[in-house]
């Protein structure tokens, strides 16, 4: 099912050392996209090139302060993934609080970091979350499952699981979507991916594979979704050094 990606992974692994500003590019690059996509699937009205102001520290007329914290928030977010990346953390739940606690940062700070204590609904969705008070369980056995399962599985479909399963468990108020898909990449790179792009475009399939995951336990189509992602992400990179 990877052999592809294996072997893509394998040629970027043989070119490494990138050269400094080629991949210094290439990472502004898609840490713009992943910041653009992740907000705009959830609502957030900034184009990529107001996207890209924001993260230079200009202020867009017209927009609301939360859209401006998102940006600022997910940039911020994306530094703690490099660093659990860099210092090789085992995962934790402790990590994924400090993720959402920095997602929510200015805009929910009652909530960011800590689990809900009230029902709620995926618009959409077929798929209900479990109730509030199951959430610490649900995340123990995410964990668990992470540790002895998960850890053996392909890198990508690892991610692509863990950002699943914990979508299904919905464990906060707000911002559990860019919360998944910032451990789906922190995932990735601990393995020398790049970075992947949920691309704002495919939300719809991206939503759909979602629920089935949800409602089934089938991750075919949600790992497919991932995988293919993947594969831009490498090409990228190997189309910039070859």
């Amino acid at each position: 099912m990877f052999e592809t990606i294996n072997k893509k992974k394998a040629k970027l692994d043989a070119l490494r050392p990138l050269p400094a500003y080629t991949l210094k590019s290439l990472r502004e690059k898609l840490f713009l996209e992943w910041t653009y996509n992740s907000n705009a699937i959830e609502g957030n009205t900034l184009t990529i090139n107001e996207t890209k102001v924001v993260l230079e520290g200009i202020t867009v007329g017209g927009k609301t302060l939360r859209e401006h914290l998102e940006v600022i928030n997910h940039r911020d977010a994306i530094g703690y993934v490099e660093e659990i990346v860099q210092k090789k953390e085992p995962f934790s739940e402790w990590q994924i609080k400090n993720i959402h606690r920095l997602v929510l940062k200015g805009i929910d700070d009652e909530n960011a970091g800590v689990y809900r204590n009230q029902q709620v609904f995926i618009a959409g969705a077929k798929h209900v979350p479990p109730t509030y008070f199951l959430i610490k369980e649900k995340m123990e056995h995410l964990m668990n499952w992470y540790h002895h399962e998960g850890i053996h599985l392909h890198p990508v479909e690892r991610g692509a699981v863990l950002h699943a399963i914990f979508v299904g468990i919905h464990p906060f108020i707000d911002g559990n979507g860019r919360t998944s898909r910032l451990l789906l990449n922190l995932e990735l790179m601990k393995d020398g991916f790049p970075p992947v792009i949920i691309k704002v475009e495919n939300r719809l399939e991206y939503y759909e594979a979602l629920d089935k995951a949800h409602i089934t336990e089938d991750y075919h189509d949600f790992i497919s979704l991932v995988k293919r992602e993947v594969e831009d992400s490498l090409d990228l990179y190997l189309s910039a050094i070859c």
